[in-house]
């Protein structure tokens, strides 16, 4: 044992040497420690200082609760009991909801006194991180008890609860934890008889609940720490019995509880693995059952559904043949049709041959007969306007001698008498060859003389200006004729033989008979093959054309 130094920090303890704390010595941690308190540092990788007073009283009174019971307590076991656990600074403690109050620790702070220990037994010096130790899956409640030799659970939880009677001293000396146990005295004891064992009756309390009860429990138990026997410990957990081996400090017996128990454990951890094995291959051989049977039953539908794919087949093989000879058959009579028809138009075509000379005929005295007909009103508008013109031409022949005839008597009575006639000017009055003969005499004769020309031209003037008083797009609307169709409006001066360069004369009759523009192609061809101009043919024939 070393004394630290003022600076010196319990953290930190010097090489070879481990820092104890005062109150790990009032949770009964005794030197050597034992080999599972240090089989449980080893594993949860931490130091001997990081244990609270709280984990080293349960640790300990743990490892004395199954040494009592004659089993080496495992580390598999300790975390089964309860769960070590670390806060943010690293101090370790232990959790389990059946533990003892008094566990705590009476010290009101973590900062106690310390020391340092030589380290003779291989523990780690500074402080590291908790490594939970792991649950054991193959220990359960009923291999606790198995273990503890223990009825029922309720047993197991009274001992647990109050575990913290386990850390005194006499039940470490009993388990050979005790600092007096390797003392001479106690090796020299002698031995006594064995106590018989009283049988507990129903009414009797597992706790004593007076004093007297408690204090002859406790002389009971000084009694069992004094009795040595050479057998090893009995299954009743009423009597204890302190081995010899104990108190030599050899712990053979210890060992080769330990040895047993190891073996046990393995056993029984060997013993779960296979089981959990039997039991992953039980499921795979039920899940490997199930997908047989599910492909069973696959195999027996796809065998259904391929039979009925057979018969559907010989069916559908079977309509194929009947189908094939039909299609025989038809070709057969495909080929008789082929030929009949043949044979038929062979007939018609030479019919035809025969019938095609008349339909000629028909066909060339139809266009014939439309030919004379259109020559026919040709000829008839010819002759309208050959009239027209020729008369037209004759009335003003008529016209001209008579207005000569009547100057030369006007210039004869002028001559004579000398008196004056009002529209006749000098000119006129002197008798000149040139008025008589050019034309300024006979307009100015056509003023004073109206003839029959004049007449029709003040008709003519009457329909323009009919014309050019209606609005171009009443005519429009009147005759359908289209905006793509330019219109222009008469003027007074404007003659239906002579009309504007680009432009057609239409006489207001050609629209009453039906002619409409723009013209239809048929009608241009026939009015250009004609070779007059639209006004010289009549409302007769434009009818004629139209229809």
């Amino acid at each position: 044992m070393k004394v630290p130094a003022r600076t010196d920090r319990a953290c930190f303890p010097p090489p070879g040497y481990v820092t104890v704390y005062e109150f790990s010595l009032r949770a009964r941690l005794r030197f050597p420690p034992s080999s599972e308190l240090i089989d449980i540092l080893t594993i949860c990788g931490v130091c001997l200082s990081q244990f609270s007073y709280r984990a080293m009283s349960i640790v300990m009174g743990l490892i004395v609760l199954f040494r009592d019971r004659g089993v080496v307590p495992s580390s598999e076991c300790l975390s089964r009991m309860g769960r070590l656990f670390s806060d943010a600074q690293g101090r370790i403690s232990f959790r389990s909801k059946w533990l003892d109050i008094r566990t705590r620790d009476p010290s009101k702070g973590w900062i106690s006194n310390f020391f340092y220990v030589q380290n003779d037994w291989g523990l780690q010096e500074k402080w590291g991180k908790l490594k939970e130790l792991p649950v054991p899956l193959h220990i359960g409640a009923e291999d606790l008890l198995r273990i503890l030799k223990l009825p029922d659970l309720d047993a197991l939880h009274y001992e647990v609860r109050y575990l913290s009677r386990y850390v005194d001293e006499e039940y470490l000396f009993k388990v050979g934890l005790s600092t007096q146990a390797g003392r001479s005295h106690a090796q020299m004891l002698k031995k006594s008889a064995r106590v018989p064992e009283v049988v507990p009756q129903k009414n009797h309390s597992k706790r004593p609940g007076s004093e007297e009860g408690l204090q002859a429990s406790r002389k009971k138990r000084a009694d069992e720490v004094l009795t040595v026997v050479s057998k090893g410990p009995r299954a009743s957990p009423s009597k204890s019995y302190i081995p010899e081996d104990v108190l030599n400090h050899q712990c053979i017996g210890r060992r080769r509880a330990e040895e047993l128990n190891k073996e046990f454990v393995k056993g029984k951890y060997l013993q779960g693995e296979y089981k959990k094995k039997y039991d992953s291959k039980v499921k795979e051989m039920k899940v490997v059952e199930d997908q047989l049977e599910g492909c069973r039953t696959e195999l027996a539908n796809k065998i259904t559904s391929v039979s009925s794919q057979n018969e559907r087949m010989d069916r559908l093989h079977i309509e194929l043949v009947e189908a094939q000879a039909t299609i025989k058959q038809q070709e057969k009579a495909q080929q008789v049709l082929e030929a009949e028809n043949e044979r038929l138009q062979s007939v018609l075509s030479e019919k035809e041959a025969q019938q095609l000379p008349s339909v000629v005929i028909e066909e060339f005295k139809k266009s014939y007969a439309f030919k004379i007909i259109i020559k026919d009103h040709i000829q008839e508008a010819r002759s309208h306007i050959y009239d027209v013109e020729v008369k037209a031409l004759e009335a003003e022949c008529i016209d001209d001698g008579f207005i000569r005839g009547f100057m030369k008597g006007v210039r004869t009575v002028h001559r004579k008498t000398g008196a004056e006639i009002e529209g006749l000017t000098p000119s006129q009055a002197s008798g000149d060859a040139s008025s008589d003969s050019g034309g300024g005499g006979l307009t100015d004769a056509s003023k004073i003389i109206p003839s029959a020309h004049d007449g029709d031209r003040r008709r003519f003037d009457d329909v323009a200006s009919i014309i050019t008083s209606d609005s171009l797009a009443v005519i429009r609307k009147k005759f359908h004729v289209t905006n793509d169709v330019l219109i222009i409006a008469l003027k007074r001066t404007d003659m239906a033989h002579t009309p504007p360069q680009g432009f057609v004369a239409v006489y207001e009759m050609t629209l009453h008979a039906g002619l409409r523009f723009p013209l239809a192609p048929k009608l241009l061809n026939i009015f250009k093959a004609c070779g007059v101009a639209l006004p010289q043919f009549l409302c007769r024939a434009i009818t004629i054309i139209v229809t």
